[in-house]
């Protein structure tokens, strides 16, 4: 089965035998690597983008965003994503391993910041002027840390980066009032979740299997999901499903039976039943728009 390929970050730095941490102009990062980001790709790594001059769109997971000046996106591992340029672009580009950044920074986790402790929050944010002017600082300091080989070079830039992103989390939280008022309990509690729902989707379609494995009841952690999304558990489980089937019937050349045997559904029609109860369309419809 074809799907979509996982870049690592290793392949942007291929003469470097130890590669944890990347950053780049964004025309000359896309230039460097049009031979594999120009179509649609995962990557086993946190990324963030800025982009001071351009437009087009960016697709994450297939919600589509507009690019322009000020935009600004965040991609956790495994988000499948491609983009289509108007007009040139500029901007930034800087990504980094878990273990770069969480064994560099003491006492903070990459899930404690509200774009990255669930894929249901918005990946983007559109940044007014002086919002731009104070981010294009952070960014361009990151990226000449990064050309430069001085001593302590990794803990700068990770100290450069978590202050960028607590500057990006008081934005985003602008944006989105309930972000301070999720408690960090809950915020682990779902990120554990989301861990467990990408372990066992395939096969563990149930609400109680994935609150045994947290250790808490089902009422519970439906009341976390509840608080931190406006959704239940069993929601959150047939939309990581329901994303999985979208990703194979587009990026891989199985047929729907096939696609669904592998979700773990048996039964094509029931399972075409829930991707439509979900999409408003059925896998063959959804299929059929893509090819056009």
């Amino acid at each position: 089965m074809k799907i979509v390929p996982v870049l690592h970050i290793e392949q942007f730095e291929p003469d470097s035998s130890s590669v944890e941490f990347y950053s780049n102009n964004l025309a000359a990062h896309l230039e460097k690597n049009k031979g594999i980001v120009h179509k649609p790709h995962k990557h086993d790594f946190f990324l963030c983008v800025l982009f001071l001059e351009g437009s087009g769109i960016h697709e994450i997971d297939f919600s589509s965003y507009p690019i322009k000046k000020g935009s600004l996106f965040f991609l956790k591992p495994g988000q499948t994503h491609s983009w289509k340029f108007n007009s040139p672009v500029e901007g930034y580009i800087f990504f980094h391993t878990q273990p770069f950044f969480e064994l560099s920074v003491s006492d903070v986790k990459l899930h404690q910041f509200p774009f990255y402790y669930t894929y249901k929050n918005p990946p983007n944010l559109s940044l007014n002027e002086t919002q731009l002017q104070k981010i294009e600082v952070c960014f361009k300091e990151i990226n000449e840390e990064y050309e430069h080989h001085s001593v302590y070079k990794k803990q700068k830039l990770a100290s450069l980066v978590n202050l960028t992103y607590i500057d990006l989390s008081r934005m985003y939280a602008e944006l989105d009032k309930t972000v301070d008022s999720v408690s960090s309990t809950y915020i682990k509690i779902l990120s554990d979740l989301e861990k467990a729902i990408e372990t066992f989707y395939r096969t563990e379609k149930k609400a109680h299997f994935y609150a045994d494995t947290l250790h808490i009841t089902t009422k519970h952690l439906n009341r976390v999901t509840k608080t931190t999304l406006g959704k239940t558990t069993s929601d959150l489980i047939t939309e990581r499903i329901i994303l999985e089937a979208k990703r194979l019937i587009v990026h891989s050349k199985s047929s729907l039976a096939h696609v669904s045997e592998v979700l773990g559904y048996e039964d094509y029609a029931y399972f075409s039943r829930v991707f439509k109860t979900k999409t408003k369309m059925t896998p063959m419809e959804f299929k059929g728009l893509y090819k056009n």
